[in-house]
């Protein structure tokens, strides 16, 4: 069952000669069983979903499942800007065994307030399985407004809300609209420690698929009061944090860890190879954090 805090990964999708790369996938989520990260998170912005055809991305998730084995929650992302293609996504993912979903709000259609409560009411009534409701302004052109989730807590099913609008006095107001009913979970690496201090319950991190230990650590330090650790790991991962969002996620961190020998670094169009300039900035601030050494490469099994 899932608890609802701690770091869980926004996980990437590997790829390798345009295919996926499930091995590397099933290493991938061996060593997050092995890190401490509390759910696997497949099939979010992370993961590309957008360039996914809907049989690969039904494939990643099933390989997720496969590869955790219970270990590890898996959270899948199931979202669209289609609802009943988000409902098929979603009822897909319940059958081969998931553990809950996310569910970003509709990107392009800009529906109003009335419009993104009836999509996931649609998707919370097609399931019987937790679901994870993911607030990205940025990239969707919509921001699902405090009272909206207010709204809908009236869904058993409805448990938490991925917050990544960056606007901490809204996520105050989510806290107080939705009086414990939601699970705050930070959806922005940077802001992870100000959350949890707010109140929030854990993050669905980028830098994890690097540092996952470090994340937990962070998280799992907060939750028994140690602010002034939880502060230290926080200060620690930002200078990581920031360098990852140079360019678009998953640019930089699928560039990363491709430097780092953990998957190719395979990206699909429209996303493109991180910029020469970026690319430095990238390795210094990976030799920084001491992960990386000058002419190293740390080679994960099974990728080249």
């Amino acid at each position: 069952m899932i608890q609802w805090r701690g770091s869980m990964v926004a996980l990437v999708t590997p790829f390798r000669d345009d295919r996926i790369d499930e091995s590397v996938l099933k290493q991938l989520v061996q060593m997050h069983v092995e890190s401490g990260t509390s759910a696997l998170v497949p099939c979010g912005t992370t993961g590309e979903s957008a360039t996914l055809s809907h049989e690969e991305h039904d494939r990643v998730i099933e390989v997720t499942v496969q590869a955790s084995r219970g270990r590890i929650p898996v959270i899948a992302g199931t979202g669209s800007n289609n609802t009943r293609e988000a409902v098929r996504l979603t009822q897909h993912a319940q059958r081969v065994g998931v553990d809950a979903a996310l569910l970003i709000s509709p990107y392009y259609n800009r529906p109003t307030q009335q419009g993104l409560y009836l999509h996931f009411k649609a998707i919370a009534e097609s399931v019987d399985l937790p679901l994870v409701v993911y607030n990205v302004p940025s990239r969707t052109a919509v921001n699902i407004e405090p009272e909206t989730l207010a709204r809908l807590t009236e869904f058993r099913n409805i448990v938490a809300v991925k917050e990544a609008s960056g606007n901490l006095q809204q996520m105050r107001r989510i806290l107080e609209l939705t009086q414990g009913k939601l699970a705050l979970l930070s959806g922005d690496d940077s802001l992870t420690f100000p959350v949890l201090e707010l109140g929030g319950r854990g993050v669905i991190s980028v830098v994890a698929n690097i540092v996952p230990a470090d994340v937990a650590a962070m998280v799992a330090a907060s939750e028994v009061g140690k602010r002034q650790r939880a502060n230290e790991w926080h200060e620690r991962l930002l200078p990581l944090a920031k360098v990852l969002f140079l360019e678009t996620n998953p640019i930089p961190v699928k560039t990363a860890m491709g430097m780092l020998g953990m998957i190719q670094p395979e990206l699909r169009l429209p996303l493109c190879a991180l910029s020469e300039s970026n690319q430095q900035r990238l390795r210094q601030a990976l030799q920084a954090y001491g992960l990386l050494k000058a002419g190293e490469r740390c080679e994960v099994k099974g990728a080249k």
